[in-house]
């Protein structure tokens, strides 16, 4: 019984650290402009702008396949400020 233990403790440690190893190794960088996009889009998730929700709009709109008049919902006020944090460095 302390074999079996002592076997499974030391098997979830060493995927333990394949994991770890394996996350830093095949991390992938996200543009940060996403995030700020998402938090300025309406949230309704409509599918109006043609993808299906306003996270496919804003990776959509930082890798430039699409306008910030595609969102419908949004305020012309709103719009100005994705076209601001578009026109930042990624």
């Amino acid at each position: 019984m302390i074999n079996a233990i002592v076997m499974m403790l030391v098997l979830g440690g060493l995927c333990g650290l394949f994991l770890s190893i394996a996350s830093k190794k095949f991390a992938v960088e996200v543009d940060g402009r996403v995030e700020k996009v998402l938090g300025k889009l309406p949230g309704y998730n409509c599918g109006g702008c043609g993808y299906a929700g306003c996270s496919g709009m804003a990776e959509a709109l930082v890798s430039g396949e699409s306008k910030v008049e595609m969102c419908k919902p949004s305020k012309p006020d709103v719009k100005a400020e994705i076209t601001a944090i578009l026109k930042e460095e990624a």
